[in-house]
C-alpha cells in the first residue's frame, strides 16, 4: 500500500493512474461477482438468494476494514414464479406450436389449467381505445410494439415501449381482455423471454389478469400467423404468486471522512435481480464495482475528505424499496449527502457518466474530462443517474450514472442470458476505476454548496 505522504504528492492524473493500475491488476470486483452469480444466483427480492447475498456482500465489506457496516432494515415484496411457464399458438384443432414465455413480475396466476382463446395484437396502450370493449373482451391482448432500433441509446428504446410491459395488464383489463401478452424488451431476435416489473394499479385482486412476455423470435412468429389467421388461439399457463411483504436489508459500509465527515458521497447499485439469470449485468456488477471503490482508494491510500460510503440497495427490480428507505433515513437523520453515483446499466465498457446536477456543478466536472479521456472515458453528458439514488434528490445534492456501452445490455437484460459468461473481466475492471476516478475527483474538490466550495 502507498503511503499518505507520498499520496499527497500525486497529481490527479497520477493518482487516475493508479487507481486503474491497481482495478487491472489487482482487482476484486470479478472474484465477488464470480461469487455472487455462481455460488448465490438470481435474487429476487425475498427470496433465500436475497438474503444470501445479504450476507455475503455484508461479510466481503467487512473483511476490506472500512470504518462501519451495517445493515438497513426494509421491508420488500415477496413474489414468486413458481413452476415454468408454458404456451402455445393453436392454428387448429390438435395443430399447435410452442412458444417461449416469461410471467411477469407482479403477475397474477393464469386460471388452473391454463388461459386460452383468441387474440388481438396491438402496437402500443393508445390502440387499445381505438379498438374499444368490441373488439378486446374476452381475448388477450398481444403487445407488439419493439424497441425502436434505430436510436443509438438502447435506454431511449427501451424507455419508448416499457410501458406496455408496466401498464398493458391494468389498461387492458378496462376493455375486458382475460390476460396480456408482451413482447420481450430486447432488440436482438433471439429465444429468451425478458420477465420485468408490472403493476395493476388500484384494480383489486380478484379483477387481475395474468401478464407474461414472450420472446422476440416468437413474438415475430405469432404476428405473422395472426395476420394469417386471426381466429387462432392461444394458450398460456403460470403459477405465480404473490406473498405478503417479507424483511430484507440495504448493505451499507462507509470510510469516514477525515475533514468533512457529515458530507456524504453515496456510490451503489442494487442488490436484488430477477430470477431468470443469475443477475450479473443487473445488477451484480454495479455492486461489486461500487464495493471495488471503497477498496481501491484504500489500496491507492488516498484518506477521503468526506465519507464515502457504499450502499447495495434491495428491491430495484419490482419496488425500489430499498432506494426510497435509505433516502427516508437519511432525511431522518439530517444527513448531507452532497453527490451520490449509481452505476446499473451493465458491466460493459465504460464510456463515461450522465450527471444530474445544477450548471454550476456541471460545469465544474466537465472540467475534469480531460483526465478520463486517456481512458477513453468521451460522455460526460446532463441527464439521469439511477433508480435507487433518484430519492436523495434535492436540496443541492449532485447526483451521476456511470454509462456503459448499451449496444448489447438488452440482449441480457431481465432474462435467462443475464449471466456471469456474459461479463468481461476487463470491462468490469475498467467501469470501477472509472467510478473509483470520478468518487476521488469529487471527493478531493468538493461541490459547490450555495455560493461556496469546499475543497
Amino acid at each position: 500500500m502507498i503511503s499518505t505522504s507520498l499520496m499527497a504528492q500525486k497529481s490527479d492524473e497520477d493518482q487516475l493512474k493508479e487507481i486503474y493500475k491497481q482495478s487491472l491488476l489487482n482487482g476484486k470486483s470479478y472474484e465477488w461477482l464470480d461469487y455472487l452469480s455462481n455460488q448465490i444466483g438470481g435474487r429476487l427480492s425475498g427470496s433465500l438468494n436475497a438474503e444470501r447475498a445479504v450476507r455475503y456482500t455484508k461479510q466481503e465489506l467487512e473483511a476490506l476494514g472500512l470504518d462501519r457496516v451495517w445493515l438497513q432494515p426494509v421491508m420488500v415484496p415477496k413474489w414468486t414464479r413458481g413452476v415454468k411457464e408454458y404456451a402455445y399458438v393453436e392454428s387448429e384443432p390438435g395443430k399447435t406450436t410452442s412458444v417461449n414465455i416469461c410471467a411477469l413480475g407482479g403477475s397474477v396466476a393464469t386460471p388452473d389449467g391454463g388461459l386460452k382463446t383468441e387474440m388481438v395484437e396491438v402496437k402500443g396502450l393508445e390502440d387499445l381505445k381505438a379498438l374499444g370493449e368490441s373488439k378486446i373482451k374476452g381475448k388477450i391482448v398481444f403487445f407488439n410494439r419493439p424497441m425502436q432500433a434505430d436510436l443509438i441509446s438502447t435506454f431511449a428504446a427501451y424507455g419508448g415501449c416499457v410501458d406496455q410491459r408496466y401498464s398493458g395488464a391494468a389498461e387492458a383489463v378496462k376493455y375486458g381482455a382475460v390476460g396480456v401478452i408482451v413482447r420481450s424488451m430486447n432488440l436482438r431476435l433471439d429465444d429468451y423471454p425478458h420477465t420485468g416489473s408490472m403493476g395493476y394499479g388500484e384494480l383489486p385482486v380478484d379483477q387481475r389478469i395474468p401478464a407474461a412476455a414472450i420472446s422476440t423470435n416468437d413474438a415475430e412468429m405469432l404476428s405473422t400467423m395472426l395476420a394469417l389467421d386471426p381466429g387462432l388461439k392461444f394458450y398460456f399457463s403460470q403459477k405465480c404468486r404473490v406473498f405478503p411483504d417479507v424483511e430484507s436489508y440495504n448493505v451499507i459500509g462507509e470510510i469516514k471522512g477525515s475533514t468533512y465527515p457529515n458530507e456524504i458521497i453515496t456510490v451503489g447499485g442494487h442488490l436484488d435481480s430477477w430470477d431468470l439469470g443469475d443477475g450479473s449485468h443487473d445488477d451484480g456488477a454495479g455492486c461489486v464495482q461500487s464495493m471495488e471503490v471503497l477498496r481501491l482508494l484504500k489500496e491507492s491510500g488516498y484518506t477521503p475528505k468526506r465519507t464515502i460510503r457504499v450502499v447495495l440497495f434491495m428491491n430495484e427490480e419490482n419496488g425500489l424499496r430499498g432506494g426510497n428507505k435509505y433516502a427516508e433515513v437519511a432525511k431522518e437523520k439530517g444527513e448531507n449527502h452532497v453527490f451520490a453515483l449509481e452505476s446499473d446499466a451493465g458491466g460493459f465498457t465504460p464510456r463515461g457518466f450522465s450527471f444530474d446536477s445544477d450548471a454550476k456543478n456541471y460545469e465544474r466536472i466537465l472540467a475534469w474530462k480531460p483526465l478520463f479521456e486517456p481512458y477513453l472515458i468521451h460522455l460526460f453528458e446532463k441527464g439521469g443517474s439511477g433508480a435507487d439514488i433518484g430519492p436523495l434528490k434535492g436540496d443541492g445534492t449532485v447526483l451521476a450514472g456511470l454509462r456503459p456501452d448499451s449496444q448489447r445490455y438488452f440482449d441480457h437484460h431481465h432474462a435467462e442470458n443475464d449471466t456471469f459468461e456474459h461479463v468481461n473481466k476487463r470491462e468490469l475492471e475498467l467501469g470501477a476505476a472509472t467510478m473509483t476516478s470520478l468518487i476521488y475527483l469529487i471527493d478531493k474538490y468538493g461541490i459547490v454548496q450555495g455560493a461556496k466550495i469546499k475543497g
